[in-house]
């Protein structure tokens, strides 16, 4: 397939993929040397191997799971054109992202209640790690919160039809990503002790 070729429209649609897809991946090589590091430094004589991870991180996980299948929904609604439904499900998977960060914040307090800090003196290298990716990852789930307020405000604009919905599939492409990418930062960091 010749990529010049096509309409404007279509030239600009396949651009916003491929942006997209360099930006994913660059991401996965981000969490990939971070997941990396912890493994290396999992051999340390420091290491502390015996610490679990906050419940709240699997509440969480459980929630981000549920929103990736409402934006799921959310895109098929406006491919079936039914602009009300598609708005339901895109303020649902707001709030559960946004209720993803909250439960976040809680499994960090939840830590630190326990006495394991992301640093000072009473921190430890495992502890360091576990704030350092689940932060940088809260990072990216407020990206992806920002990209789907664009997704919310465009769609109450009237600008996605069922023929031309691409900032909804590229938004919840994304989404779908950090979906996936914590879930496997979750089960990495409870099987890697």
């Amino acid at each position: 397939m010749d990529l010049t070729q096509g309409t404007e429209k279509e030239k600009i649609d396949r651009s916003k993929k491929m942006i997209l897809w360099f930006g994913i991946v660059s991401l996965l090589m981000g969490f990939a040397g971070w997941t990396s590091a912890y493994i290396v430094s999992s051999t340390r004589e420091d290491w502390v191997s015996d610490i679990n991870l906050p419940n709240s991180f699997y509440i969480s996980t459980v929630v981000i799971i549920i929103s990736s299948i409402t934006y799921i929904l959310a895109k098929k609604a406006i491919k079936e054109g039914n602009h009300k439904l598609c708005t339901t499900w895109l303020w649902t998977t707001m709030g559960l992202g946004l209720l993803f960060v909250v439960l976040q914040f809680n499994g960090f307090s939840q830590m630190v209640n326990e006495g394991f800090y992301f640093t000072g003196p009473t921190s430890n290298i495992k502890t360091s790690y576990v704030f350092l990716i689940a932060m940088v990852h809260i990072i990216h789930v407020v990206a992806g919160l920002l990209s789907l307020s664009l997704v919310v405000f465009n769609h109450s604009r009237g600008k996605y039809t069922k023929e031309d919905y691409l900032g909804v599939t590229l938004g919840a492409t994304f989404w779908h990503f950090l979906d996936l990418l914590w879930v496997y930062l979750l089960l990495f960091m409870t099987f890697v002790k």
